[in-house]
């Protein structure tokens, strides 16, 4: 089996496996909190801003 090592100095996001592994969340919720976690301090944390870079 291959292993792939990859340089992550760039366009990455650490995060706790916390939220993970809840199983009180569901997936959506785990996707949108990790989506969320990833985006720039300065993005327009709003309903109308999260549905701008999503589909629903």
């Amino acid at each position: 089996m291959a292993i792939f090592h990859v340089k992550k100095n760039t366009n990455y996001t650490v995060m706790s496996n916390h939220h993970l592994r809840d199983k009180s969340l569901s997936l959506k919720a785990k996707g949108l909190l990790s989506q969320i976690l990833s985006l720039q301090e300065e993005w327009d944390y709003t309903l109308q801003g999260l549905a701008y870079i999503n589909r629903e």
